[in-house]
């Protein structure tokens, strides 16, 4: 993999491995010549992963939407900034600069883009791998609650298997590098359930 989009939170959370596993997830992207794609701001783990990778000279670009960008929230460092309209552009072009994802904790923002990149993979419109990185077991309820979409017929289990799960990075990656995208649909027929 040559790039990878990062969708994480705008703030720090309530517990310092947040932040140092974010900085040491840039730190190892910029070490491996992966270039990070993220969301243009500099603050809280976003701003940290793009200094992550930074510190060791690592390519990061941003996307931003023009109105955070007015409120002075840009990373003023980045290799690129490339301001779009919209949200949902940024995550268009997000998914065009990446050939993988990974999912740090977060908040709302967060949660919505990686259920849109998921679902995206799940309809077939790209086959990149999605890595979920469970610092401290942040995501264990999401994981819980997918698992239970797979137990009441409403997820395949192959498809709640494209989320590559770990809480280290080395991990994690490998994962991703070895990912093969599921080839059945996803619809679940009545005698399927």
């Amino acid at each position: 993999m040559k790039s990878i989009t990062v969708f994480c939170g705008s703030s720090f959370g309530s517990d310092k491995i947040y932040e140092e596993q974010a900085f040491l997830l840039g730190q190892t992207l910029a070490r491996q010549n992966i270039q990070l794609v993220y969301g243009g701001s500099q603050t809280g783990l976003m701003g940290t992963i793009a200094n992550g990778a930074l510190s060791e000279n690592g390519k990061v670009t941003g996307v931003l939407p023009q109105f955070l960008q007015a409120k002075e929230i840009a990373h003023k460092n980045l290799t690129e900034l490339i301001l779009v309209q919209t949200m949902h552009e940024r995550k268009t072009k997000m998914n065009e600069l990446c050939e993988g994802v990974i999912v740090l904790p977060g908040g709302y923002g967060t949660l919505e883009e990686f259920f849109e990149m998921i679902t995206w993979s799940q309809l077939g419109l790209h086959k990149k791998p999605i890595g979920v990185l469970n610092i401290d077991g942040f995501y264990d309820d999401l994981i819980k609650l997918v698992q239970n979409m797979v137990d009441k017929g409403f997820l395949k289990q192959v498809n709640r298997d494209m989320m590559l799960i770990s809480n280290n990075i080395d991990e994690l990656l490998e994962k991703m590098k070895n990912y093969q995208a599921p080839t059945v649909g996803k619809w679940i027929s009545k005698e399927e359930v």
